[in-house]
């Protein structure tokens, strides 16, 4: 028997491992026509149930574990293949009610509930999908007695996986791709998921953070339907993937919503209860759809989505896939490979540094390549090209940190295969700073203006030495005394690294000055380092916080940020 709390913590391990998997599988979608990405569709619907789930106690039921997941997966239900898997799902809802716990029959009878509505949803079934898979496993462990929930739930995934591997056979297009149903794959990830916790195990942990900066994987370049030889982009009739939520008003028949769905378009899915109904369908006209939908009830949670851009895009990210596999095979390490485009992947980041303290500081705040160079050792445009096309996003922010790299930056834009925005910060506390003002939610246009208004607020000063003598801005240089510039202009000059460092820091403090940042540079100590920022401390004053980094670049004993 299992009670709500496994049964709970199954579905979220579940949700985790499709979401971790959520690329590998989008890379399978080959059927029947592009409906955003398999993977992340199924990852979006199982993951909806996430939150709510995790605020059941571990008291509850299988009955309230099963309620919470179905609903919010019919809410959070994306494309056809989240539809269908928010149905599987409503199968344990009506299987468990009113359970406490739950025993192998139960889940056989929930499994089989599921099926049952998935294929009843669905106006014409196509073997060899994920329906198939579904179905395969909920009749084997029908058929098995086993009355033991960790045994059967091996035997489903056996059963799964086994009917996972036969859709080649069943479906021509998925056989002459090579691959296996993406959907039908994303169901075996889910069963997987959920295996983990019913065999006594803690759930699969979400990676998300790492999914989101990972490569997608080569295995499946050239395949699937965005090839020519597979299908074209007038083949799609139907050309906009619709979705909304019907909020019910009283007596409203969705049957008869159903039926006009169905005269008016395909791939139609409807499921509803007793307050929603989610409905999905490809039609060449969404605005008919709506108007009509509008009088069963109030509409919200619209999707529509231009499957023929979506297939061109997945096209070209096909091809881009090909060119990444051959990089791959090329590039020696240590050297920026390229990547293909992920149409799911808004926003990257490039940033220029010299110094691995500071490349790990940029990489700790989400930048995904770091370009060594800076003072005296500027990259060239074809470096930036090369680190702008390691990074799979639509749109590369790069962060040149040095007013000479900011023109290289620049004619990148012209060269790159994706969008490049250039922020011209001039130093590396200014990149760092427009960084930490990076917001995931905004527009490229919001963010562009928002991190370089941050930027342009931060002070920089910097700690160096005279490599010649000379006359400078009314100063006499000798070489090797230390120079303190502010902003780029040198306003000291002394024979001690530490003093005139927190000489420097000292003189750019303002009345609202709240925090200043030491970066030590490679020929600073840790000793040294940390000595000089107590010194900083005890010069401006406990009402700013001082903080050191070790940014471990040449040229700068120390770079200054004042905030």
């Amino acid at each position: 028997m299992i009670n709500g709390k496994t049964l709970r913590d199954a579905i979220i391990s579940g949700a985790n491992n499709i979401s971790n998997q959520r690329s590998r599988v989008d890379e399978l979608n080959v059927f029947p026509v592009p409906d955003g990405d398999t993977g992340t569709n199924m990852s979006m619907t199982v993951g909806a149930a996430c939150r709510e789930l995790e605020a059941l106690g571990d008291d509850c039921t299988v009955a309230e574990a099963a309620k919470v997941a179905a609903s919010a997966m019919l809410r959070g239900a994306r494309g056809n293949s989240g539809v269908i898997t928010s149905l599987l799902f409503r199968g344990f809802a009506k299987a468990l009610e009113g359970k406490r716990e739950a025993g192998a029959d139960d889940l056989v009878a929930a499994l089989e509930k599921g099926v049952e509505g998935a294929y009843k949803a669905v106006m014409k079934p196509t073997e060899g999908t994920m329906l198939t898979v579904a179905r395969v496993a909920s009749e084997d462990a029908g058929a098995s007695g086993i009355a033991d929930v960790n045994e059967l739930w091996d035997l489903v995934l056996a059963a799964a996986q086994r009917a996972l591997e036969h859709t080649p056979e069943q479906l021509p297009v998925l056989k002459k791709a090579g691959v296996v149903d993406a959907g039908g794959q994303g169901l075996v990830v889910i069963f997987e998921g959920m295996q983990a916790v019913f065999q006594g195990g803690q759930p699969i942990k979400s990676e998300e953070l790492t999914q989101n900066k990972a490569k997608l994987s080569t295995s499946g370049a050239g395949k699937g339907v965005f090839t020519d030889d597979l299908m074209k982009v007038e083949d799609i009739t139907n050309g906009y993937c619709t979705q909304f939520l019907v909020n019910k008003e009283p007596g409203a028949s969705i049957t008869k919503l159903r039926a006009f769905l169905e005269s008016n378009g395909d791939s139609v899915v409807v499921i509803e209860d007793d307050d929603v109904a989610n409905c999905h369908v490809h039609t060449a006209d969404p605005g008919k759809i709506l108007s009509h939908a509008i009088q069963y009830g109030y509409l919200t949670s619209f999707k529509i989505e231009n499957m023929h851009e979506q297939f061109l895009a997945r096209q070209k990210q096909g091809k881009g896939l090909e060119k990444q596999k051959e990089a791959e095979q090329k590039a020696p390490s240590g050297q920026f490979v390229y990547a293909a485009v992920d149409p799911e992947r808004e926003y990257g980041f490039v940033s220029v540094a010299a110094g691995e303290g500071l490349a790990a500081v940029f990489a700790d705040l989400g930048v995904d390549a770091v370009v060594s160079g800076g003072q005296t050792m500027n990259p060239a445009t074809e470096d930036i090209v090369a680190a702008v096309q390691s990074v799979p996003a639509k749109t590369v922010f790069v962060l040149p940190n040095n007013k000479n790299i900011i023109m290289a930056a620049e004619m990148a834009q012209k060269i790159a295969d994706r969008r490049i925005v250039v922020l011209p910060t001039r130093t590396i506390p200014q990149g760092i700073t427009a960084m930490l003002n990076f917001d995931p939610d905004a527009a490229v246009d919001a963010n562009t203006i928002n991190m370089m208004a941050a930027a342009d607020k931060v002070s920089t000063g910097l700690v160096t030495f005279a490599a010649r003598n000379s006359e400078f801005d009314g100063h006499k240089i000798k070489k090797g005394e230390i120079m303190a510039l502010e902003n780029g202009k040198i306003v000291n000059i002394g024979v001690d690294v530490a003093k005139t460092t927190y000489r420097l820091a000292r003189s750019m403090v303002k009345k609202d000055t709240s925090f200043i940042t030491l970066i030590s540079g490679c020929d600073v100590s840790a000793e040294e380092a940390q000595r000089t920022t107590e010194l900083v401390q005890a010069k401006v004053g406990d009402s700013i916080e001082v903080t050191l980094i070790n940014g471990g670049q040449p040229v700068y004993y120390y770079m200054i940020s004042v905030e």
